[in-house]
């Protein structure tokens, strides 16, 4: 069976309800920057060369999340497979066991660091505009709200990360002064 199925080709795309939408939807911007963070996760992990790395490890149940994520808002009334705010909260938990082993954060930093830290920078840029492209969604269309507070996270998660991959790589942070 071929990859390709010329559906598309009119600049219309199907959702699993079977409707048809415009590939330059709303719906379709924030599923398509879901994609393409999950695909910005997988650069970051193939950086990390350690198998057994929790962060590693993290980042790979992240793409899960995000292909349950996609699936939901491509049929907003499906049920998801996994509880997101547990999720969330996990993503907290991280976010505070790794805050407390690195200097305190009271400036913006430069992005960049190790290839993974730096991944993980453009990681967390582009979860921050699928943000952007969902909540556009949600003032138009329904979505489950939960989706919102979860990417919200997810950047701080990717900050966290890359600050922590690069200060255990030795590399320094680089303050913003202007």
């Amino acid at each position: 069976m071929p990859i390709y199925t010329k559906t598309g080709d009119k600049g219309q795309t199907g959702l699993f309800s079977g409707s048809r939408v415009s590939k330059a939807s709303l719906r379709i911007e924030a599923i398509g920057t879901m994609d393409e963070l999950n695909s910005v996760i997988g650069v970051a992990i193939s950086q990390i060369r350690n198998p057994k790395s929790e962060i590693r490890n993290e980042l790979i149940k992240t793409q899960k999340d995000l292909f349950e994520i996609g699936a939901s808002l491509a049929s907003p009334s499906a049920k998801r497979k996994f509880n997101i705010l547990d999720r969330i909260k996990h993503f907290e938990k991280i976010i505070d066991d790794m805050t407390a082993k690195m200097p305190k954060l009271s400036n913006f930093i430069l992005p960049g660091g190790s290839s993974a830290g730096a991944f993980l920078h453009i990681a967390r840029t582009v979860t921050r505009r699928a943000e952007r492209r969902i909540v556009a969604l949600s003032l138009r269309e329904s979505i489950d709200k939960e989706i919102l507070v979860y990417v919200n996270r997810l950047s701080d998660l990717f900050l966290t990360m890359s600050r922590f991959i690069n200060q255990k790589s030795n590399q320094k942070e680089i303050i913003w002064k202007t």
